[in-house]
């Protein structure tokens, strides 16, 4: 009845049409959905009618219809394509993703955004790519005016540009997301600024496109070593460690696919902080802004009560790097006082890494930092104008466990639980995968898990024909569980997964929320 399920399908899809046009045209009865042919670029002046309908895409109803499109268009597609063609696409997938890079470092989307909606010809898009690269390097670029233009062509194809006419190229509104909102001036002079004060986006793309992605293209040789070269000449950037082995040099061991790629003993952090790697450490900071994409905005303010804190509650956001979710709190709450707890190396740039944006937090005293190494005992917090604090309300780990081990990860719970007051809250926000298949058990409509715990599901219901997890909608959070696997070789945890590990180490979920559709979840626990 394959028939039968591509009308489902299709049905799902108009459906969801409706319900994001009548959301809009509610507000605005002659509100237009943005364009994908008309750039948006964050840090300019929009009119009143843009700024709404940018807003509008994040409305519940329109996330909620968006993801169904999104899941119906790809099971859709999936069903029609010819297999070959598809995983062609898909194995192939590395190389479009080091175009999504290049666009990024090459600045080209701030080199289009100057040149405005008539767009630039590739021939000026070199030049000014070239005119833009550091002039203190012996190294020579092989890049020419043609390989550029194939290049762009294939992101235009994939709707990342326009091609206007032959070889004259201009953002949409998808590049337009990658801007920095720098001058050409600045780029080409204080490169290492580009990132500063910006919502990390770019950041992001540049990390995943570089590290991330390098080393999860070694994921099959880490998985059967046995497929390794005896010498490790074939790696991105082989070095002078030499991994341990076991009799056959065929048997080589490494401990992630990130340890293969980069041919280093390292830890992905350890790697980071590297001399050679400083510009890496300094842009991951900045990429750790553009996670707030991964919920929604300022969704953190929606996944616990913290109005209900009482005055002055201390809240601990352990391994909260330079303070992207730890802002958003801080300065939604003014009773509260927020304290960003990470490795020295990288707290030492939180500050400066803002910029002018949250300098009242910093100077209040409402947000502060200090290095420390969350293996070890939690130590008493002296917030800046307060007392001391032996047990916070309130512990706070985002996207932390994610990057660990049950057994390192059950240890870091460990610790907080030590120093936990009976009415202190744990709170874990990341990622919480459900299971491709249905499962209609375990509080899987809505209410309440076999143990108490309340939820918000289910994303979709019988009757549409779409994956229980909403498939290719959803594919992003699955694809990051592969990112932490090549890199630390650790897993984004399903619900019942990071259940089991907070109640081995003293905490008990009570509730995990949602925002519609989405895989990132706000999960509460208490001490047991």
């Amino acid at each position: 009845m394959t028939f039968s399920v591509l009308r489902t399908l299709q049905a799902v899809i108009n459906a969801a049409i409706d319900d994001i046009e009548r959301t809009y045209h509610e507000r605005s009865p002659d509100l237009d959905y943005p364009s994908l042919d008309v750039p948006y670029y964050p840090a300019r002046h929009h009119t009143p009618e843009e700024n709404l309908a940018e807003a509008l895409k994040a409305h519940p109803v329109v996330v909620a219809a968006s993801k169904r499109i999104v899941a119906a268009c790809g099971q859709l597609s999936t069903t029609v394509n010819k297999p070959y063609h598809g995983m062609s696409e898909d194995i192939q997938g590395g190389e479009y993703a080091e175009c999504i890079r290049f666009l990024e470092a090459a600045h080209i989307v701030e080199i289009l955004r100057d040149a405005g909606p008539a767009g630039m010809h590739v021939d000026e898009i070199f030049k000014s790519v070239m005119a833009l690269r550091p002039t203190d390097t012996q190294r020579t670029s092989p890049l020419t005016s043609s390989k550029l233009s194939h290049i762009l062509r294939l992101l235009a194809t994939t709707h990342y540009l326009r091609e206007l006419k032959p070889n004259v190229f201009a953002n949409n509104r998808r590049s337009s997301f990658l801007d920095s909102g720098k001058p050409l001036s600045l780029l080409r002079d204080a490169p290492d600024q580009k990132y500063v004060d910006t919502d990390g986006v770019a950041a992001w793309i540049n990390l995943a496109g570089d590290e991330l992605h390098k080393h999860c293209c070694c994921i099959t040789d880490w998985a059967f070593p046995d497929l390794v070269p005896t010498r490790p000449i074939d790696v991105n950037y082989a070095g002078d460690f030499k991994p341990s082995t076991e009799g056959d040099k065929s048997m080589t061991k490494w401990v992630a696919p990130l340890n293969l790629a980069f041919n280093t003993p390292c830890k992905f952090f350890e790697f980071l902080e590297l001399p050679h790697n400083a510009r890496r450490l300094k842009r991951f900071g900045y990429a750790m802004n553009a996670t707030r994409q991964w919920e929604a905005t300022n969704g953190i303010l929606q996944g616990f009560e913290w109005k209900d804190l009482p005055e002055g509650s201390v809240v601990v956001d352990v391994g909260g790097g330079i303070g992207t979710t730890a802002v958003v709190v801080a300065d939604a709450h003014p009773h509260l006082r927020v304290v960003v707890e990470d490795r020295k190396q990288v707290i030492e740039n939180a500050v400066t890494g803002w910029g002018p944006s949250y300098a009242h937090l910093f100077e209040s005293g409402r947000l502060s930092f200090r290095a420390r190494d969350f293996f070890g005992p939690f130590e008493p917090v002296v917030v800046p104008g307060g007392a001391q604090t032996a047990s916070p309300a309130v512990f706070l780990l985002r996207i932390v466990i994610h990057n660990w081990q049950d057994e390192p990860a059950r240890e870091i719970l460990t610790q907080l639980r030590a120093s936990a007051a009976p009415d202190t809250k744990l709170i874990i926000t990341e990622l919480l995968l459900p299971y491709a298949c249905t499962d209609w058990n375990g509080g899987a409509d809505g209410g309440q898990d076999g143990d108490g715990t309340k939820t918000a599901f289910p994303f979709v219901s019988r009757e549409t024909g779409l994956l229980p997890n909403l498939g290719k909608a959803n594919a992003f959070g699955y694809l990051i569980d592969i990112m932490m696997m090549g890199t630390f070789d650790t897993k984004v945890r399903t619900v019942d997964e990071m259940k089991a590990l907070a109640l081995s180490a003293g905490w008990k979920f009570t509730e995990v929320r949602r925002e519609p559709g989405s895989l990132w979840a706000y999960a509460t626990a208490i001490p047991v």
